[in-house]
C-alpha cells in the first residue's frame, strides 16, 4: 500500500512537470520539454539541487545576476566546455571569465560535498533545458571530467 502511494506521488509529480508550459519566449527552467524517461529521472533531481545549490546566484531561471554573477541561460562559456562545469561545479572558480561578451569577476564557491552523481544530475538539468539536448550526463562522465 505505502509503495502505491509512493508511486502514485511521483507519477502526479511527473504529470505536474509535463503540464507546464514551454513556449520559446519562457526562460523558466521547465522539464515538460524532456521526453527521455532517463534525462527526465536525471533532471527532476538535478533541479532540486540546482535550486539549493546554484539558483541563489544563477536565479531559477539561469539569467544570473546582472554583472555580478554569470547567466547559465544560453551561456556560451557553459556550451563550449562540459567538462569545465562539472570542474566549476565541484571546485569552484575564482578569476575573470567573459560569458556571452560580458566579464565576470565574482569567484564561485566550491561545492565539494556534492558527489559526482549529484553533479551529474545538476549537470543534466542545466544541460538540457532552456533549449539545450546533452541528455544524461552520468556520474562516470563527471568523474571522467573532475579527472582532467
Amino acid at each position: 500500500m505505502r509503495i502505491n502511494r509512493i508511486g502514485q506521488s511521483l507519477l502526479f509529480l511527473l504529470l505536474l512537470y509535463s503540464c507546464q508550459g514551454n513556449s520559446s519566449n519562457n526562460k523558466e527552467n521547465t522539464l515538460a520539454s524532456i521526453k527521455d524517461t532517463k534525462v527526465l529521472q536525471y533532471a527532476i533531481e538535478g533541479k532540486i539541487l540546482y535550486e539549493n545549490y546554484c539558483a541563489n546566484c544563477h536565479q531559477k531561471d539561469g539569467v544570473g545576476l546582472g554583472k555580478l554573477i554569470p547567466p547559465l541561460f544560453e551561456s556560451d562559456y557553459m556550451l563550449e566546455d562540459i567538462g569545465r562545469t562539472a570542474r566549476i561545479i565541484k571546485y569552484g572558480k575564482n578569476g575573470e571569465i567573459i560569458v556571452n561578451g560580458q566579464i565576470y569577476n565574482q569567484a564561485m564557491p566550491a561545492n565539494s560535498k556534492l558527489t559526482n552523481l549529484e553533479i551529474a544530475q545538476i549537470m543534466t538539468y542545466i544541460y538540457n533545458i532552456w533549449g539545450s539536448k546533452q541528455g544524461v550526463i552520468d556520474a562516470n562522465m563527471v568523474e571522467r571530467y573532475l579527472q582532467n
